[in-house]
């Protein structure tokens, strides 16, 4: 899945990496309710274009889930700032 890289010269390696850095700092810098959304500028930065088979559950299940996400940020992220935000509609990415 990733022989393009063993044909990669060293320059164009280090152009790939940065693309990677800028893509996972960008993710990684995401709070409030845009860690809640669908990510394919993330995803699109991988050498395989495809449209993902994104499978969603149900809605009481999906919201237990964030439910569980948020609960795992309070015991990995003990003392995080809070983003008191509603969601509005104009929000969405």
């Amino acid at each position: 899945m990733d022989d393009d890289l063993l044909e990669m010269s060293k320059d164009d390696l280090i152009v790939e990496i940065k693309k990677l850095r800028t893509g996972i700092r960008a993710h990684r810098d995401s709070s409030g309710h845009n860690l809640c959304w669908y990510h394919p500028d993330l995803w699109s930065l991988l050498p395989e274009k495809l449209d993902p088979d994104v499978a969603v559950p149900p809605w009481p299940k999906f919201l237990r889930g964030c439910v569980r996400y948020r609960q795992s940020l309070d015991e990995q992220l003990p003392g995080h700032k809070v983003h008191d935000h509603e969601l509005e509609a104009t929000d969405d990415p």
